[in-house]
């Protein structure tokens, strides 16, 4: 009994200083346990044997454990690093002065926090950074439960020797949209037929305090790619495909988010946008993660200024693309990385690279880590293997296969952008941030950006816009009451959602709040309405793409199924007057068929707020928006 209660007391110690210590332990009490209820197994001197060598096994524990817990004892807070009054530069030095390299090889790993094991490993390993993908957020999906969640991963951070706070990233590409409630803006490309700077500066400030009530403090955005090739599954996520428009709308985002501190990142460096169909990598894409065969001129001319002008706004971060360029994988590539982007262009933040893509290039993959870092990749987006990424740099610099001044750089980069961006001083978030999340106030700022992205593609009857006393009016089609069709891809998941279930004003909402209360508006999904009666004055069809997200979105011919032209002819058939509502991420083929439509618009994918629709189909504003790329009639 003396025994066992000497080991449970060391268990005790123990459970406070280390989970593999712990877990050690409570296997041996369980042992122990067993021996005593198993006295024909065990004679009286085994069991004294085994008791003695746990007793020794134990007590090294807890000696490697104090004395270890004595050797990493957390900083003084008068660290030169912690106080807020000396410069970034000073900060970033002393704190690189006080770090073992595996915290520094810490700082580099970008991990996915459903794939943290232990959630001490934070501390531990050092981690410098979490991500949620798209879907990755709490079971409880909404300002309070992330909040709660990434406040926890913070304080285990703070929680180290150093006590370094994380970065955390999410896919924010129109709003903080992984998140219930959020305010859900139109897709980048919606805002590039916009064309209005201070609307996406200002859309960005939302998205920032939006994140800020989160506790997320790093976007994955904007997309600084300038589209070449309609079918990619990415072009809804680009402001179009004139390098001028990409170069403001992208500087203007950046500053929007950097004003209030949160780091952006400007995607995908480079030439994403001139990927060529059939050379993807990835079995279930086409063009996504494919081949750029454009040659270096077309590169620096079109595709580089709008990461140049990102540079200038104080871009934080830059995400190499999952591309290839002349048979080199970008995120190999020493001359793209080191020598144009953090030596002619003095970018003086962090190269991070895409999901997987590291362990996506050709090799094993220390060597591939090795080829990646050393190429100029300064944060690795693992997204899962962290212990095995610990283990590998920490062999690549042992060995000088990673220079130590190669190490240092990069870690110097991450640090100076966690400085700049307020992560080691104190942060509150007050009731008054908080009210701010899904504003009536932020919600208006969506509506505006609707209204300004509708673009008419026809009207030669000029019918537009309807009058709000029209007697009656047939709305049908898919994307007329669905808001997950409105918002697409990268909206609460990574594919986004179909249906109703988040907040919003659908675009049938917003036609039947637009009307008068004389007006007849009647809906039916599939353009079913009885026959027989008065043809209806007007007949609106609103149909378009179901959500999709990167590569899975890649697609040979886009078009209206078959389904959406049987609605449409239902609908005409029964109307005076037809017009065709277009929701989607790019153009669609509808040549064949437009000659049959009084009028068709695009919306693009606005967002949850419809309404910004029919302010402009019934005249409350003007058509202003202009297509961000050609949409052959």
């Amino acid at each position: 009994m003396g025994r066992l209660l000497l080991l449970s007391t060391l268990f005790n110690g123990i459970m406070n200083i280390g989970d593999g210590s712990g877990r050690f332990l409570i296997f041996s009490l369980h042992l122990i346990e067993s021996m005593g209820s198993s006295h024909k197994k065990f004679s009286f001197k085994r069991k004294q044997v085994v008791l003695l060598l746990l007793f020794l096994i134990v007590g090294s524990l807890v000696f490697v454990e104090f004395f270890t817990g004595i050797r990493w004892q957390k900083e003084s807070e008068d660290a030169l690093y912690k106080d807020a009054t000396r410069s970034t530069q000073e900060r970033v030095d002393d704190l690189l002065s006080r770090m073992t390299t595996d915290e520094k090889i810490g700082q580099m790993a970008l991990v996915e926090q459903n794939s943290i094991l232990l959630r001490s490993d934070i501390a531990r390993f050092g981690l410098g950074a979490l991500l949620s993908g798209g879907g990755g957020g709490p079971d409880e999906n909404t300002q309070e439960g992330w909040l709660t969640m990434v406040n926890d991963f913070q304080e285990r951070a703070k929680s180290s020797r150093l006590g370094i706070p994380l970065l955390y990233g999410v896919d924010a590409v129109h709003g903080h949209s992984n998140v219930f409630g959020a305010t859900i803006f139109p897709h980048q490309i919606g805002l590039g037929a916009s064309a209005d700077a201070d609307l996406v500066r200002r859309i960005a400030v939302i998205t920032a305090e939006e994140m800020i009530t989160t506790g997320t403090n790093w976007n994955f955005s904007p997309t600084a790619d300038v589209v070449q090739d309609i079918r990619w599954g990415r072009t809804y996520e680009t402001f179009g495909a004139d390098t001028k428009l990409v170069e403001d709308l992208t500087t203007a985002y950046v500053e929007g988010l950097h004003s209030l501190s949160i780091v952006g990142t400007a995607k995908h460096y480079l030439g994403s946008g001139a990927m060529e169909w059939g050379t993807s990598t990835n079995p279930g894409y086409q063009i996504d993660q494919g081949v750029i065969t454009i040659d270096e001129a077309v590169l620096r001319s079109t595709h580089l200024p709008p990461f140049a002008r990102a540079i200038d706004a104080g871009v934080g971060s830059i995400m190499v693309s999952h591309a290839s360029w002349n048979d080199v994988e970008l995120t190999t590539s020493h001359m793209w990385l080191t020598d144009i982007l953090k030596g002619e262009l003095s970018f003086q933040g962090f190269v991070v690279s895409d999901w997987y893509s590291v362990f996506d290039i050709p090799g094993d993959k220390y060597d591939a880590l090795v080829t990646a870092v050393n190429a100029g990749v300064d944060m690795v987006m693992l997204p899962y293997e962290y212990r095995l990424f610990a283990t590998h740099m920490r062999r690549a610099v042992d060995e000088g296969d990673i220079s130590m001044d190669r190490l240092n750089d990069a870690v110097q980069r991450i640090l100076r952008i966690k400085f700049e961006a307020g992560l080691f001083d104190n942060q509150t978030i007050s009731d008054a941030d908080i009210r701010t999340f899904g504003s009536i106030e932020h919600k208006e700022v969506a509506r505006e950006a609707v209204r300004k992205s509708l673009v008419l593609l026809k009207d030669a009857q000029q019918i537009l816009p309807i009058s709000k006393e029209t007697p009656r009016i047939l709305v049908a089609g898919d994307s007329a009451d669905n808001l997950g069709r409105q918002a697409g891809g990268w909206t609460i998941e990574w594919q986004g959602i179909d249906g109703n279930w988040i907040p919003g004003t659908t675009i049938l909402q917003g036609i039947e709040d637009a009307v008068s209360s004389e007006t007849n508006v009647e809906y039916r999904q599939a353009g079913d309405f009885p026959l027989g009666t008065e043809l209806a004055d007007v007949g609106i069809v609103i149909v378009g793409e179901t959500p999709y997200a990167e590569g899975v979105g890649d697609n040979e011919h886009p078009e209206l199924s078959a389904e959406d032209l049987e609605v449409i002819d239902r609908v005409r058939a029964i109307s005076k007057t037809i017009i065709v509502i277009l929701v989607s991420g790019r153009p669609l083929d509808v040549s064949p068929y437009v000659n049959d439509w009084d009028a068709l618009v695009t919306v693009w994918l606005p967002g949850s707020e419809g309404g910004g629709v029919a302010d402009v189909l019934f005249g409350d504003y003007p058509f202003t928006g202009k297509l961000p790329l050609e949409w052959p009639l």
